[in-house]
């Protein structure tokens, strides 16, 4: 793996794209159901990273360089992904469906995969013909990696009471981080794009 001085914003998107990539064979290859829920809860935790890195940092630099309709459209997939994601930590290996949750996750992916890195004129291909600095973007989201993954590492693996995962709430760099928050979202479900803040329900 490249290191974290000299990656720049693509490779380690598509590194974290390997990783998952190779967290699901693994996941298919296990036969112990113990086994299998910890790999989907890994491949959770890092799809959940990497989903929060794009919104946060990837997608808002390069709004209004590239095709939106691309971006808008990798959003909308983050969401479909992250509903089967609270699916998956809301329920356990002997959970009816399980399996064939992550299979449908990892079809999604490959999916999303296939559009940012080898459709033509897909989103990372464009990302180089602009002039973001993706050297100095790869090295705000390695940090940024570093602690989320951190964060993530630090809790109990099911929460009590799980939350909805919001997916790309507020998204742009945050200068003043909110370290719970941040923990809220990566160990709960939170709500979904278009879903209303409790707040704005109607009583």
């Amino acid at each position: 793996m490249a290191s974290q001085d000299k990656q720049d914003a693509i490779t380690l998107l598509t590194e974290d794209h390997r990783t998952v990539e190779g967290l699901f064979e693994q996941f298919e290859q296990a036969s112990d159901s113990q086994k299998k829920e910890q790999i989907a809860r890994q491949i959770c935790t890092e799809l959940k990273v990497h989903a929060l890195l794009e919104e946060e940092i990837f997608y808002p630099a390069l709004r209004g360089k590239i095709d939106d309709d691309d971006i808008d459209e990798a959003l909308v997939e983050h969401d479909g992904a992250k509903l089967l994601i609270n699916e998956i930590e809301a329920s356990g290996a002997e959970a009816r469906f399980f399996e064939a949750k992550v299979k449908v996750l990892q079809e999604q992916i490959e999916h999303h995969v296939k559009e940012e890195e080898q459709e033509s004129d897909n989103i990372f291909s464009q990302a180089r013909n602009t002039e973001v600095d993706l050297q100095m973007l790869g090295q705000q989201m390695a940090a940024r990696k570093a602690e989320l993954m951190q964060i993530a590492g630090t809790g109990a693996s099911r929460p009590r009471r799980p939350r909805r995962w919001r997916p790309h709430d507020g998204i742009g760099p945050k200068k003043n981080r909110d370290p719970d928050r941040d923990r809220r979202r990566l160990r709960g479900r939170h709500r979904l794009s278009g879903e209303p803040a409790p707040h704005q329900r109607r009583r």
